[in-house]
């Protein structure tokens, strides 16, 4: 067997990719742009991708191809429809990254209504210092305790940081995208209701065609002042320009790992808001931990290993 792949730096330099080899040859390549694809995988037997996108053209190209073992649960890169009549496996891997993200929502969330960046920056700056008071209390922050978090998507990972939420004390209710997860242990609201009333509001979707632009100027003004909107689903939900424009409007919060073009583009305008202490951008990390990235490997080897010895 050849194995090759495509995109090895998205998995981390400090993964093992070690195991692969024990299924045969291993190409790696740490990033492939799509004019270099097709020459690469050639002559594969298994391609190992996260990002890169695979064509009906180039599985047609590739007349050794057998199986494309995608590192990651979304599967969107690759033509499913025409792997399956070209007789192609396609194996993803689902739940590696479940303890990852609701760790990185909880760490946002904490973030940002504990008002740290504000905090940090008191610290960092000689306000503190030149201060009489051993405390400063300039900046009001409240406790989770008592409020309401919203969750839009109960899927396994909301269901994960419903429970953390209950723990801190926080009354949860959610928002069913497709609309038909309505049968659940936390009470269902209705998008704009759930808006309106929620103290902190974390997104665990998927995008499709019911989320994208889901959050836009049309209810984006419907969140409570200084509530927390937090983004761990996917880029393209939240309108970015019209997130920007409210933040800049009032006083809201956001934490966002997910984005609608990655990497971000410099004139991207939450990179220009007015008050950037309101605003917590991570770069796409909230899945990668190095035992969620471990994980992950792992499943990539179990379905290539039932793959060949089906």
């Amino acid at each position: 067997m050849k194995l090759v792949i495509l995109d090895s730096k998205t998995l981390g330099n400090d993964l093992d990719l070690s195991p692969l080899k024990a299924f045969g040859e291993l190409v790696n390549y740490e990033t492939t742009t799509s004019n270099k694809t097709l020459e690469r995988i050639k002559d594969a037997d298994i391609v190992i991708t996260n990002k890169v996108v695979i064509t009906k053209e180039i599985m047609q190209a590739s007349s050794n191809l057998k199986l494309i073992a995608v590192t990651a649960t979304g599967m969107n890169n690759i033509d499913l429809e025409s792997a399956k009549e070209l007789n192609i496996t396609v194996k993803n891997v689902v739940g590696y990254s479940t303890k990852s993200v609701l760790q990185h929502t909880v760490t946002m969330a904490l973030h940002l209504v504990g008002r740290i960046n504000y905090y940090k920056d008191v610290v960092k700056d000689g306000r503190w210092s030149n201060s009489e008071l051993f405390t400063d209390v300039s900046q009001p922050f409240n406790e989770i305790a008592g409020k309401s978090w919203g969750i839009i998507g109960l899927g396994t990972i909301g269901k994960e940081v419903a429970q953390i939420a209950e723990h801190f004390g926080a009354t949860v209710t959610y928002y069913s995208t497709s609309g038909r997860n309505k049968i659940n242990d936390y009470h269902h609201d209705e998008l704009d209701k759930l808006l309106s009333k929620s103290d902190i509001i974390s997104i665990h979707c998927p995008l499709n065609s019911d989320t994208e632009n889901l959050l836009n100027s049309s209810n984006l003004n419907l969140l409570k002042d200084k509530a927390i909107l937090l983004n761990l689903g996917r880029g393209g939900i939240i309108n970015e320009l019209d997130l920007a424009n409210e933040l800049n409007r009032r006083e809201l919060y956001a934490g966002l790992d997910v984005l609608t073009s990655e990497p971000i583009k410099k004139d991207n305008p939450l990179l220009h808001i007015e008050k950037p202490n309101r605003l917590l951008i991570t770069p796409h990390i909230a899945w990668t931990s190095v035992e969620a990235r471990e994980k992950l490997l792992e499943g990539v080897v179990e379905n290539i290993s039932k793959f060949i010895n089906r």
